[in-house]
């Protein structure tokens, strides 16, 4: 049963950071397509596209941390 719980933590921390992979490329590719339509907007882009892909990146890290406590707790 402990592997059972082992192995569904294991699945919810790699669900969690392929879907942050998957934000931050969708975030990186809609920021240059953006850049390339408005070059000179790039700087404004850029800082919301950083800022944006720290939010999906800190949402990802809270998804880990939860996916191991309900390893370590059980």
């Amino acid at each position: 049963m402990e592997l059972l719980h082992v192995g569904l933590a294991a699945l919810g921390a790699g669900l969690a950071v392929v879907g942050a992979a998957i934000g931050v490329g969708k975030i990186g590719a809609a920021a240059m397509d953006a850049i390339a339509r408005q070059p000179e907007a790039s700087g404004k882009i850029q800082t919301a596209m950083i800022i944006a892909a720290a939010l999906v990146e800190g949402v990802a890290l809270f998804g880990v941390v939860a996916a191991l406590l309900g390893v370590l707790t059980t």
